[in-house]
């Protein structure tokens, strides 16, 4: 089954800029007839954006971002799996704690760089949900310590530095995949060339993930260059895997670069269907 959809967003439940219920419309705006909202380490938000998928007619399919430890940059996008299931909600609550107590080495970390901020300004910019690196970033935007988000990142806030001095533990790749499905989901390997290795070093990753239940790779994503797509294509065929896509959408203010996708995807083997193909060679 085919349908336009973009399988990886994000709302005002994580680090986007829409609520679900905006977020939903937008897509509808788009030409969207399948979202799946895919919020960082948590799934607060889907409850919202079903509600809003089914008074706009657009499907929406649960879904989550998880953050895996082996590499800064290494995320597991999860698929249509219980959102009351024991094993996703014990795990998305290990890493809310995580984040929580990262807020305040991150406020320490930035006051060593001689920016002052309270928690309390960071998060009325979260609106009360999931505070992620983008929320500090807009509050060292509107103090002035840096020109916009990007700045923020390449000169604090994702550099060797902060990864020693800040980040949270995180759980292995492997425990992100089992997890998801042990709720009854499915698993995507999300922007692989953010995980910053060769093409050999990251079939092994692929293939060991497969092993333990990887279900596809993201194979359609706005900043791959042609070979990187096609490598990817090749890794679904070679490993039996599905093909999915989207765009990391999460709003103007937060990804000035970034719009929603419409893509023609598979999404059969997401919704139950027994008849989806894998991905095309």
């Amino acid at each position: 089954m085919t349908d336009v959809s973009d399988l990886h967003t994000h709302s005002t439940a994580s680090d986007g800029q829409y609520t679900p219920s905006e977020l939903v419309a937008l897509a509808r705006e788009r030409g969207i007839h399948t979202l799946a909202l895919t919020d960082h380490d948590t799934a607060d938000g889907v409850d919202e954006a079903t509600a809003a998928g089914k008074r706009l007619g657009v499907r929406v399919i649960p879904g989550i971002e998880l953050s895996a430890r082996e590499y800064h940059t290494f995320h597991i996008l999860g698929y249509a799996f219980d959102l009351s299931a024991a094993p996703v909600a014990a795990l998305c609550k290990r890493m809310r704690k995580g984040r929580d107590e990262r807020e305040m080495r991150l406020l320490a970390y930035l006051a060593e760089k001689g920016m002052e901020l309270t928690l309390d300004e960071v998060e009325t910019i979260a609106g009360g949900k999931v505070i992620g690196r983008p929320h500090f970033a807009q509050a060292m935007v509107r103090r002035g310590y840096v020109a916009n988000n990007r700045e923020a990142f390449e000169r604090f806030l994702d550099t060797e530095e902060f990864h020693a001095k800040v980040e949270r533990v995180k759980p292995t790749a492997r425990e992100c995949v089992e997890t998801i499905k042990a709720s009854g989901g499915k698993v995507s390997l999300v922007h692989p060339y953010q995980i910053g290795v060769d093409d050999e070093t990251l079939e092994g990753i692929v293939r060991e993930l497969a092993g333990y239940g990887l279900d596809a790779i993201e194979c359609y994503y706005p900043q791959y260059t042609p070979e990187q797509q096609a490598y990817y294509l090749r890794l679904c065929e070679r490993y039996g895997l599905h093909a999915t896509g989207g765009s990391d959408f999460h709003g103007e203010r937060v990804k000035p670069d970034v719009e929603l996708a419409a893509l023609e995807l598979e999404v059969g083997w997401l919704l139950g269907s027994a008849t989806d193909p894998l991905c095309p060679p």
